[in-house]
């Protein structure tokens, strides 16, 4: 069986797509799915490359409980976008970007909520400041994405 491969994006892969990859290696681990699925994460910006995950969303990630590792941000490779079987986006201004950068692929870019509805996008905690709430809410879209993996 070939390995299901999920990408996580946002603006700049510091805060809300590298929680989301810990969170989703979480639920590999819990969910006993090493070798079938791999996840990642990458930005559609360049501002943040090769930077840590923003100090404020590793307190987040302690916070609940979820292990993470050294991070260093990275932009999104045409090659890393069409060989994942699907890359979940936290808004429509990581939509429009990969867009822009990689064509409309409606059934490969996918809303990270998407099996989530009460969710219209998950915010950026850097704007926002709500580093925690943001945390929960990947929580249950990632609890909900393992939930319907097609694997």
């Amino acid at each position: 069986m070939a390995m299901y491969r999920i990408v996580f994006v946002c603006h700049g892969n510091i805060c809300r797509s590298p929680a989301a990859e810990f969170i989703a290696k979480e639920e590999i681990r819990k969910r006993g799915l090493e070798g079938k699925v791999e996840v990642s994460s990458r930005a559609v910006s360049h501002e943040e490359i090769g930077n840590d995950i923003y100090p404020p969303m590793k307190s987040a990630l302690r916070h609940a409980e979820i292990p993470f590792d050294v991070h260093r941000a990275a932009f999104l490779t045409t090659q890393e976008a069409f060989e994942a079987n699907v890359v979940y986006y936290m808004d429509e201004g990581n939509l429009i970007r990969l867009r822009r950068f990689f064509g409309d692929h409606p059934k490969r870019f996918r809303p990270i909520m998407e099996y989530n509805p009460e969710f219209l996008e998950i915010e950026d905690p850097w704007y926002s400041g709500r580093f925690d709430l943001v945390v929960a809410q990947l929580k249950k879209c990632i609890g909900s994405i393992f939930d319907n993996l097609p694997i």
